[in-house]
């Protein structure tokens, strides 16, 4: 069931692909949204030529692959909002090299799953004052059976691009964590399916031609990736902890179900990391 309060949204990675789509769907629905991002020229720009959007969408630019640089973000979001309705993850990267942030981290690892994790755990006080809060988290499709190899996690020192599935299989221990963790707070982990955005900036160059050349084929449309990200926000009528793998069908979902061990251990990895505030 849609509910027809107008809600506060934060999109984690809303100035391109699925997020700023989601934003406009939103916006056209009569909900604020507020877009977390690098580059935010282009989100204003078409965000500023839709019709009675007028004071519903603000803008925070920054850079999510640092510690220091969630902070910031989080600061800046509760200094602006009092109360959080929902936050939509968006934010991925794909990278084939070992890429490392000033924190000496992955940035794949970073950017889609950690500060997702340290983003939606300091605005923690926001969503506790929604009616109903949800947190959705947008991945590539994963086995939910993938394990986390804790011999590399979470530094991953001799890192390839295998590392994904347990990325993105992270993202649903999160949620499963989350859920318990917080019971008023819904949590969901959405698959949006291939799409040709920026995802694809620091991909090889053989592989940015071959999208270029082949994408109209091998894509999912902008519109049907966000189908389920947008609905899993705005509706009500679906329970905590649950994941959607199949692009544009809503209905096709199944409740996330863990080693509840396994969750745990990877959330003690980081309330114990240098650099990640414990919430609480």
């Amino acid at each position: 069931m849609t509910t027809n309060t107008v809600k506060t949204i934060l999109i984690s990675g809303g100035t391109s692909g699925v997020g700023l789509e989601a934003a406009k769907e939103f916006l056209e629905k009569g909900h604020r949204v507020i877009i977390f991002g690098r580059d935010m020229q282009k989100a204003k720009e078409e965000l500023a030529s839709r019709e009675n959007t007028t004071g519903r969408a603000s803008f925070l630019e920054g850079d999510l692959s640092t510690h220091a640089g969630v902070r910031d973000a989080a600061q800046r979001v509760l200094a602006a909002h009092d109360r959080l309705d929902a936050i939509l993850h968006t934010t991925g990267v794909l990278i084939f090299k070992d890429i490392r942030t000033v924190d000496g981290l992955n940035l794949l690892f970073t950017i889609n799953y950690l500060n997702r994790y340290h983003l939606t755990q300091l605005l923690l006080p926001a969503l506790r004052k929604s009616p109903s809060p949800c947190v959705v988290l947008m991945i590539a499709k994963v086995n939910p059976e993938t394990k986390v190899d804790f011999t590399q996690f979470p530094r991953y020192p001799s890192f390839s691009f295998a590392v994904s599935p347990q990325v993105n299989v992270s993202n649903l221990h999160y949620a499963s964590f989350l859920a318990r963790a917080e019971s008023t707070i819904r949590t969901a982990v959405v698959h949006p399916g291939s799409v040709g955005t920026g995802i694809f900036r620091l991909a090889p160059g053989y592989m940015k031609i071959a999208t270029a050349i082949l994408g109209r084929f091998i894509f999912n449309s902008v519109q049907e990736a966000a189908h389920n990200p947008v609905h899993a926000v705005l509706e009500d009528d679906w329970k905590s902890a649950t994941y959607w793998p199949k692009v544009g069908d809503f209905n096709q979902r199944t409740p996330i179900s863990l080693d509840q061990a396994e969750t745990q251990r990877i959330i003690d990895v980081f309330e114990s990391t240098d650099g990640y505030v414990r919430t609480s």
